[in-house]
């Protein structure tokens, strides 16, 4: 099997500098072999990609886009938690927040974004739980926002 840093690379990607918290918290838990990761923002050096209500000013497209971008971000803090991505056994669940205008109801959409891209990263060890969440505001009016639980491997 390729090495998943290398199948992120064949697929057009490259992992980011772990984004620092825009809050009170911090970016990751361990605990045991789990890792927790903070809701991320599509965030690119320091800039938000994209802003916005899904389904009135942001489209599906562009909102799956910013998933992806999101979920990098938060790539990006399992690989400083682990120590690289070759040392994720299991992405056992993610959440993804999609700042949703009024009836809007293609959440599931915009998150296959992000769920995608973790199969192409892993392989069978990118499948996972999920939750697609409508919501009606995110930190600093992002379209979306992704948080991440990885088990290592062992």
């Amino acid at each position: 099997m390729d090495h998943p840093e290398e199948r992120l690379r064949n697929l057009g990607f490259s992992l980011p500098k772990a984004p620092t918290p825009v809050g009170s918290y911090v970016p990751f838990v361990q605990t045991g072999d789990l890792v927790f990761v903070s809701g991320q923002l599509p965030m690119r050096d320091g800039q938000l990609t994209l802003k916005g209500k899904v389904g009135s000013t942001v489209s599906v497209d562009q909102a799956a886009e910013a998933a992806g971008v999101a979920l990098l971000n938060a790539l990006a803090q399992v690989a400083v938690a682990v120590g690289g991505l070759a040392n994720v056994g299991q992405v056992v669940r993610m959440g993804v927040f999609v700042n949703s205008a009024a009836g809007f109801t293609d959440q599931a959409k915009v998150a296959n974004g992000a769920s995608d891209l973790l199969v192409g990263i892993f392989g069978d060890a990118g499948r996972h739980a999920r939750a697609a969440v409508g919501v009606n505001e995110l930190p600093l009016d992002a379209s979306v926002e992704i948080e991440l639980l990885v088990q290592m491997k062992e």
